[in-house]
C-alpha cells in the first residue's frame, strides 16, 4: 500500500526536476543568445569605427599630402613666368586640387563635426549640381536636433549612401530624401523615379554587377548598429523607395535647432 504513494511522489519529483531543468536550460540559452547578440553588436560597431578611422586617415593624407604637393607644383609652374605655356596645365591642376578637396570632404565631413547633422544634410544636398541630370531634395521635418556625435555620423553615412547609390544607379530625374526628427525616433524616407530594381536581388548576397546589393549591405550594417528597421520597395521601371526608422535619443543638453541657414 505504501509503494504506490512513494512511486507517485518519486514520479512527481522527477517531473518537477525535468521542468526546472528545462526552464534553467532555456534561461541559459537566452542568456547565451543575448551575449552572442551583444558580441555581434560590438563587433559591428568596432568594424564601422575602424572604417571611419580609415576614412579620417585617407582624408588627412589627401588634404595634407596630395593637396599640398599639387599646390606646390602649381606654384612652381606660376614661377616660370610663362603663362602662355602653363595655363592649360595650371587649369588642370586647379581641377585636380578641387577634386581632391571634394573627396577629402566626403571622407571626413567637417560640416558635420562643426555644426551637426541638420546643417551637414543641407550641405550634402548642395554638393549635387543644380543643373545636373538629377534633381535632389533633402528635406528635414519635425524639429531638427543634435544627436550623439557617433550616431550623427552613422545617420549622415546612411543618407550619403542612399544619395550616392541613387545617383550612381537609379538613372532618376528626381531623388527625394526626407529626414523626420520625431519625438523619440528619427526616420528616413528615400524615393526616386528611376529604373528601379528587383527587391529579391537586394536581399541576396551582393554581386559585382548588383543594382543595390552592396549599398544595401552597408545600409543594413549601419541601421543594425543603431538597432533600427529598414524596409524597401521597388520594381524594374517603377522607381525605388526605402524606409528607415531609428530609435535614437536626442541630446537634451543642446537646444533644438529652429532654423537651418545656408553655409
Amino acid at each position: 500500500m505504501l509503494v504506490t504513494p512513494i512511486l507517485l511522489l518519486l514520479a512527481l519529483g522527477i517531473v518537477v526536476f525535468v521542468i526546472r531543468y528545462q526552464r534553467r536550460l532555456l534561461r541559459q540559452q537566452q542568456q547565451l543568445r543575448a551575449v552572442e547578440d551583444a558580441s555581434q553588436q560590438q563587433a559591428l560597431e568596432a568594424a564601422l569605427l575602424a572604417q571611419e578611422e580609415e576614412r579620417r586617415r585617407i582624408a588627412a593624407e589627401l588634404h595634407d599630402g596630395v593637396g599640398t604637393t599639387l599646390a606646390i607644383v602649381k606654384m612652381h609652374l606660376s614661377a616660370l613666368g610663362r603663362a602662355d605655356l602653363t595655363r592649360e596645365t595650371t587649369d588642370l591642376l586647379d581641377q585636380v586640387i578641387g577634386e581632391v578637396r571634394r573627396i577629402s570632404r566626403n571622407l571626413l565631413p567637417a560640416t558635420l563635426q562643426k555644426f551637426g547633422l541638420p546643417f551637414a544634410l543641407e550641405a550634402l544636398a548642395r554638393t549635387v549640381p543644380a543643373d545636373g541630370p538629377t534633381h535632389v531634395v533633402i528635406a528635414q521635418h519635425g524639429t531638427p536636433r543634435r544627436l550623439v556625435a557617433q550616431h550623427e555620423l552613422i545617420v549622415y553615412r546612411v543618407v550619403q549612401e542612399l544619395l550616392g547609390n541613387g545617383l550612381r544607379h537609379a538613372q532618376a530625374t528626381t531623388i527625394t530624401i526626407t529626414v523626420d526628427f520625431g519625438p523619440d525616433s528619427l526616420t528616413i524616407h528615400y524615393e526616386d523615379n528611376g529604373v528601379g530594381f528587383d527587391p529579391a536581388a537586394a536581399d541576396a548576397l551582393p554581386a559585382s554587377h548588383a543594382r543595390m546589393g552592396l549599398g544595401f549591405t552597408n545600409l543594413r550594417s549601419r541601421v543594425a548598429v543603431l538597432r533600427g528597421v529598414l524596409q524597401h520597395d521597388s520594381a524594374p521601371g517603377h522607381g525605388s523607395r526605402v524606409w528607415i526608422s531609428l530609435p535614437l535619443e536626442y541630446l537634451a543638453t543642446v537646444q533644438a535647432i529652429s532654423a537651418i541657414s545656408p553655409l
